[in-house]
Formats: structure tokens, C-alpha cells, sequence
């Protein structure tokens, strides 16, 4: 029997992020779930499908593997040993547990943590120097502010569920052992709701765009992410609101390189001001810095600013601003330049050059000495 792709159950792309695949789990979960399909063969097939694909496509391992082999790649993967994921069985085990008599203990019939939240944001080279303020918009689950989020329609209550006496759960002893599986009826809730809330159609939840507003310290390098305590997700039953984790991006300047706090430069200077010494500024990333070189300067030497560089994320002092000074050569001279040149190529002393031509006695070839030293 041919198997369906995990992403077209999920109805995402390929390319999409974990909390894209996470999202359109949910959806699909609690639009199939037994409790809101009682008796619904397909609407349990559905139900059971879609918490195949998340179970496989919600762990990056087990991602890599599907992408890469398909179905063969993660055959059995879930049961064996060491392949069981506890942060995808805590996103979804109140909803498999009806199926497949599981439990998460404390986390079934009481309340429970919200989920986390990431977004990626993405700031400019000067944004991270001198730290920003921005407003970014998260969506994300909140409990419905009609019913407060227990999924009783206004002037209603939550029924304590006559099955399992609102414990959520139904004990059942096997030998020596006294097994616990959540209770059907209620979805382990410990609860029925008679008369649904029609705003959120008796979920209890709703989803809503929410403006978070971000405040970058300065200094702030690619790749750190920032933690906005209860911005995430509403937790259930009255459980804590999640976090929101905002992965910052800086994209690249295009003079200055950063590595750690420090910044550097390349600046190219005239022959002139190399050989006789002089000044000139270079605009640093707060405003100009005046660099002086001695006469005789080599090309390629790094001048170095301390407490010019990046500010630290933790507000404590600055890195170094190098500036490593390269020799300009003129594409284009004029024919008095030319001559001028021409003029100090006569008076400057060659005689220690090594000859790159010679061609008899005991001075050979440039690439003829490389050639003995190497065979």
C-alpha cells in the first residue's frame, strides 16, 4: 500500500520551519479529534495520520532522515530505543493518548505551560552597533476572552465528567499493576462541556496576531537570540504563559568585518603618504578616527584603536578598531606622472633586489631556484 507524504498530510512545503509544521499539526489535531468526532472512523484515520507525519517531521533528526530516505528512512523510528523524543511527546500526547493509552502524567487534566515562540529577526550592521527599538507582530494561541478559556458558552459551566469523577483518568488493574489511561469522555480534561463557547467553537483557545515590541541592546552579534519572558504561547487550564525567542540576524557591512567585539578595515593609502609618513581619517562606525603612519610603513600593516570597536551586548567597554593599511596602486598615470616615476625608479637602490631574470653563472631564474628548492 502506497504511504502518504508526510507534508502533504500536514498540507506544508518542504522548506517549512518548525513551528509552520507545528501549527498545521495542531490545526489538523484538533479538528480530527475523537472527542469533536465521535464515532468517526475517517475522522480518526485522519486524527492518527496526522500525528504520524508531526511525529517524524516535528524531530529534526527524524526530518533529515524522511527527507533523505523517505518512509524507509524512518521506519520504526518512534519504538526503537533511544529514538523517542520527549519535546514532541509533550507537544502532543494529551491528544494520542485516547489512541494509544498513554500519558503524561502531570501535564494531562491540569494546567500546563504554553509553548514557546521563535522569530527571526533581521537588523542592519548599524542597528547592532548602536542598538535598536523595533514592533514585530507574533501570532500566536491565546485563551478565548469569551469564555475565559473554558470552552463553555457565557452563562454556562464545565460539567464535571460522570466517567472518570473529574480525576481525567480511568485506573484499571492488570495482575499486580493498576494501569491508568486517560479518560475518552472527557479527553482527560476531567471535564464536559454541554454547550460550547461559539466564539471559539469550544476550544477554548483562539489564535490572534500580537505586537511585541523589541528592544536590541547595542552590540548585539549574528546568531543571539534575545528571550521575551510570557510572550509566547497561553498555557492551558491556567498553566504559565511560554517564552519568545527572537533570533537576531545582522546582515553583513559592506567594509567592516567583525569578529568577537573587534572591527576591521582595509584601507588603501597612496605610495607617498606610506613612504614619507602623513595622516588621513577613516570613517569608523561612530564617526571619523585620525590615523597616522611613519615614513617606511609596510603594505599590509595593522594600526590598531582600542575602545573603537563594537560595545559589548553586556554593556561593558568596547573591542579594537584594526586598520590594516595596503599600498594604493594608481591604475592610470598621466605621462608626467609616469615620468616622475620613472625618475624615482633611477635614484632608489636596486641592488639588493633579487634578479627574477638572470639567466647564466650563478644567478638563475626566479622560477628555476623555486623549482631546486621543492624537486
Amino acid at each position: 500500500m502506497t504511504r502518504r507524504d508526510y507534508y502533504e498530510i500536514l498540507g506544508v512545503t518542504r522548506t517549512a520551519d518548525g513551528q509552520t509544521i507545528k501549527t498545521a499539526y495542531r490545526k489538523l489535531a484538533l479538528q480530527y479529534h475523537p472527542d469533536r468526532n465521535p464515532g468517526n472512523a475517517e475522522a480518526e484515520e485522519r486524527f492518527k495520520e496526522a500525528a504520524e507525519a508531526y511525529a517524524v517531521l516535528g524531530d529534526p533528526d527524524k526530518r533529515t532522515r524522511y527527507d533523505q530516505f523517505g518512509h524507509a528512512g524512518v521506519q520504526g523510528a518512534g519504538a526503537s530505543p533511544g529514538g523517542f523524543n520527549a519535546d514532541i511527546f509533550s507537544d502532543f500526547s494529551d491528544i494520542l493518548g485516547d489512541f494509544f493509552g498513554f500519558s503524561s502524567g502531570s501535564r494531562r487534566g491540569g494546567p500546563a505551560r504554553g509553548a514557546d515562540l521563535r522569530f527571526d529577526l533581521e537588523i542592519s550592521f548599524e542597528e547592532s552597533y548602536t542598538g535598536a527599538e523595533t514592533t514585530i507582530q507574533i501570532p500566536r494561541e491565546e485563551d478565548c476572552e469569551t469564555c475565559k478559556g473554558t470552552r463553555a458558552a457565557p452563562g454556562t459551566s464545565p460539567e464535571t465528567c460522570p466517567h472518570c469523577h473529574g480525576t481525567g483518568q480511568l485506573r484499571f488493574q492488570q495482575g499486580f499493576l493498576v494501569v491508568a489511561r486517560p479518560c475518552a469522555q472527557c479527553g482527560g480534561t476531567g471535564k464536559i462541556v454541554r454547550q460550547p463557547c461559539p466564539a471559539c467553537r469550544g476550544l477554548g483557545r483562539v489564535e490572534r496576531d500580537r505586537r511585541v515590541t523589541v528592544r536590541i541592546p547595542a552590540g548585539i552579534a549574528d546568531g543571539q537570540r534575545l528571550r521575551l519572558h510570557g510572550e509566547g504561547e497561553h498555557g492551558s487550564l491556567g498553566g504559565p504563559t511560554g517564552d519568545l525567542y527572537v533570533v537576531v540576524h545582522v546582515r553583513p557591512h559592506a567594509i567592516f568585518h567583525r569578529e568577537d567585539d573587534d572591527l576591521f578595515v582595509e584601507v588603501p593609502v597612496p605610495f607617498p603618504t606610506m613612504a614619507m609618513g602623513g595622516a588621513f581619517k577613516v570613517e569608523g562606525p561612530a564617526g571619523p578616527i585620525d590615523v597616522h603612519v611613519s615614513a617606511g610603513t609596510p603594505s599590509g600593516t595593522v594600526l590598531t584603536f582600542r575602545g573603537k570597536g563594537m560595545p559589548s551586548v553586556s554593556g561593558r567597554g568596547r573591542g579594537a578598531f584594526h586598520v590594516r593599511v595596503v599600498v594604493d596602486v594608481p591604475k592610470r598615470l598621466t605621462k608626467e606622472q609616469k615620468k616622475l616615476v620613472e625618475q624615482l625608479g633611477e635614484t632608489m637602490d636596486t641592488d639588493a633586489l633579487e634578479p627574477v631574470a638572470a639567466t647564466g653563472g650563478a644567478d638563475k631564474p626566479f622560477f628555476e631556484k623555486v623549482k631546486d628548492l621543492f624537486g
